[in-house]
Formats: C-alpha cells, structure tokens, sequence
C-alpha cells in the first residue's frame, strides 16, 4: 500500500493551499497552470472550469482552468477527476458515497481531490470533432492511471472511448441521474426547439444535438457553444445565442434546474451514449482498488450504458459521428432506442430493440449492426468527409453526405 507523499506546500512548512468555494476544504493540493496534483486515490473527469487556489502570503489568488479533478484518500486509491463545478460536483459524491460504505474513507480529510487539465478544455474555441472527440477529455487522466499515479478515475461516462486503455475496466457505474437534455431559452415564449423563429442562433458543440435541432427546422443555426455551464449561462444571458442545450443530469448534480426552459423527452432529443452515468475507470489487476469500488456499482445503469456502448462501438462512434442511444430496465427488460444522423439532420437511422439485461452487449452490438447495415458504409465514410470538410459545430451545413 502506497504512502502518500506530502504535498509541496506541506514539505516547506507553508500551510496547504485551499481551494476557494468547494463543497469542503481540500487539503495539500499544489496548484500550477497546467495540473493540480494531491494526495492518494482515484480520477473524477468531466467539464471545465477556474478554481481559484489561495497560498501564504499571496495578495491574490491562482486562478486556473483544469479539467480533472483528483480525490485521493491517503494509505487508499488514489483518483483524479475535472476541475469544473460539474466535476467537483461528480467528485465529492463519489467522495460521500465511498465514505458511506467504508468507514475508513468517512473522514473528510481522509478524501482529497485532485485537478488535471486536459486538451479537450483547453481548446474551447474549437469543437470537439475538429480537435479528435472523445479521447480529448481522458488522455491525461489515462497517462496517470497507467502509470499509477492515480488508482482509479471518476467519469462522465458519456465522455469515455469505448476502447479503454488496456488492462484497464470500467468498474463501477453509479446510479444513474437523469438522462434527459434540457432546452434553454432566452425567450420566454420559446419553450421547445419547434418555437424558435427561422433562423434562430443555438448554441451547441455536439453533433448529435445539432442533427436532431435541423431536422425539427434546417433554417436554424448551430454555433460553437463549449465551456462549463455557467459560462453557457453566461453567454445566452449575452445575448451570443438565441437558445442552448445542457444535459439535464449536469444542471440536478449542481442544483440549478432553475435555469431549464423544458425537459426534452426522448422522441425529441435523444440523448448522448451514457449520458447521467458517473463511471469509474481502474487497473484491472488491482483487487484492493476493485474491492473499494465495485459495491458501489449499480446494476441496472452498468446494464443501460454497456448496452449503449457496445452500440457506439458497433458504428465506431466519437464525437466526430452524430450518434445517439438510450437503454433503460423496466419490468426485467432491457429496452433500447438509437439513432445515427448526417450532421445536418436530413438523413437520420433509428432502431430499438428489447431484450434480457444480462444481454446487453449483444443487444447493443446487434443494434448497431443493423443501423449500419440500413445506413450504407458509403454513408459513413461520406459522412466523416463531410465533417472535415465543414466546421462541424460552428457553421449551419452547406451540404449534406451523399446517399448511401
């Protein structure tokens, strides 16, 4: 079992830097402009944010971006997570529910976080399917979980590469929130994607959103939109969109429903592959780690998301592919629903299927299997052109891929 090794602030006598407005003191962190690291346990990842760290005899504060976040637990497994109010958010329930379950994690110095920063954050002005998708936002987090500097990640799930790193599992799924999107509007009398006027500016960095906003009306227009909720907020507030799209589980994790025009039900957005799962990622030969961890898993979500993503792995989905997939568990059936669209939403392909949970892998590689079949590999390859062609999440599509 690993020692923790003091933090640079505490190995120089200063008092500890704190972390400014969160939900609790964290102690030993060392703060610089790329990277925040503290003390032993597992890996929370997600959105972005600045956290603002104060030191001894510092008039100000550092202020820095930082995808992930860590919480270590000293003598225990160390892991890491974003930096972002959403991530800190993920990472201090994880932190409570680990404490619930093993007394020796209880403590609240017991638990500490730890921030890294990754591409995906640091280059908000670029969409994701310009800059590679989904790899973006766990390259780092996966370096320090290889090379054991953490002992397990914490994840929005829906962020995560269906090939992991090897040696490496998603272990653990906790119980899902809601999964729904929520629309955002800075009208009123707008309460749905159908009320907005012709032409109306939506801000969105997902192109699954934005296949399924053209094909309710091609006269809209998606821009660019990234960056953590608040300043998503921030921005319609501005007057820079007319209306945007959050996940709704994003928006319950920080107490902020207020801000939700409506609720999108399924038939009207279909949301991303696992989104609303919290996930956590270890080294598939460390017992002690999976011990802590995997009794904190949720059946019927780790049942959900594997069915959704072996369907994204069935059609090789990333962030460059708008693709969409929900399963849930209802009366013992495994009930899922899919799509994949051209990313100007004329040309959309849906499939469900139901089945038994403990098929789920199968249930969603068939899925995919189909859709694939129905949608033409012309399709496909058209369609990863078309995206490179076009500023995929910035500009209205000029064209749509080729018929199949």
């Amino acid at each position: 079992m690993r020692t923790p090794s003091l933090a640079r602030g505490e190995r120089k006598g200063r008092r500890p830097r704190r972390c400014q407005g969160g939900p609790a003191p964290i102690q030993g962190i060392r703060a610089d402009f790329q990277r925040f690291m503290c003390m032993p346990f597992f890996v929370l990842e997600n959105v972005t944010t600045s956290a603002t760290y104060w030191s001894e005899g510092a008039e100000g504060g550092e202020t820095v971006t930082a995808r992930g976040s860590r919480i270590c637990f000293p003598q225990g497994p160390l892991s890491s997570c974003q930096g972002s109010p959403l991530a800190l958010a993920q990472a201090y329930e994880a932190k409570r529910r680990l404490g619930e379950k093993f007394p020796e994690l209880a403590p609240d110095e017991a638990v500490e976080i730890r921030i890294i920063s990754t591409t995906g954050d640091q280059r908000l002005e670029i969409s994701l399917s310009e800059i590679g998708g989904k790899g973006l936002f766990t390259r780092e987090l996966d370096v320090a979980l290889a090379s054991k500097e953490v002992d397990f990640c914490v994840h929005s799930t829906k962020d995560v590469p269906t090939d992991l790193i090897p040696d490496t599992e998603l272990c653990t799924m906790l119980p899902r929130e809601d999964t729904r999107d929520c629309f955002i509007s800075g009208n009123p009398d707008c309460t749905r994607i159908a009320d907005l006027p012709d032409g109306s500016v939506i801000g969105t960095a997902s192109l699954r959103r934005q296949s399924q906003i053209y094909s309710v009306n091609p006269t809209l227009r998606c821009v660019n939109f990234r960056g953590n909720v608040q300043t998503r907020l921030r921005k319609l507030k501005g007057g820079d969109v007319d209306a945007t799209l959050l996940a709704y589980a994003g928006l319950k994790r920080m107490d902020m429903t207020q801000h939700a025009t409506s609720v999108l039900e399924w038939d009207e957005m279909l949301p991303a592959i696992a989104q609303g799962a919290i996930s956590f990622q270890c080294r598939s030969d460390d017992q002690r780690v999976l011990d802590y961890l995997r009794p904190l898993s949720h059946e019927q979500t780790f049942q959900s998301v594997t069915c959704e993503r072996a369907f994204l792995a069935a059609l090789d989905g990333n962030c460059k592919t708008p693709i969409a997939g929900q399963a849930r568990v209802e009366d013992g059936q495994l009930l899922f629903k899919g799509l994949v669209a051209s990313p100007d939403g004329q040309k959309i392909f849906r499939v469900e299927r139901a089945g038994s949970p403990s098929d789920a892998t199968e249930i969603g590689r068939d899925a995919g299997a189909e859709v694939r079949k129905e949608a033409g590999e012309k399709f496909f390859e058209d369609m990863q052109d078309y995206v490179q062609e076009v500023q995929a999440a910035n500009t209205k599509p000029t064209k749509a891929p080729a018929s199949a």
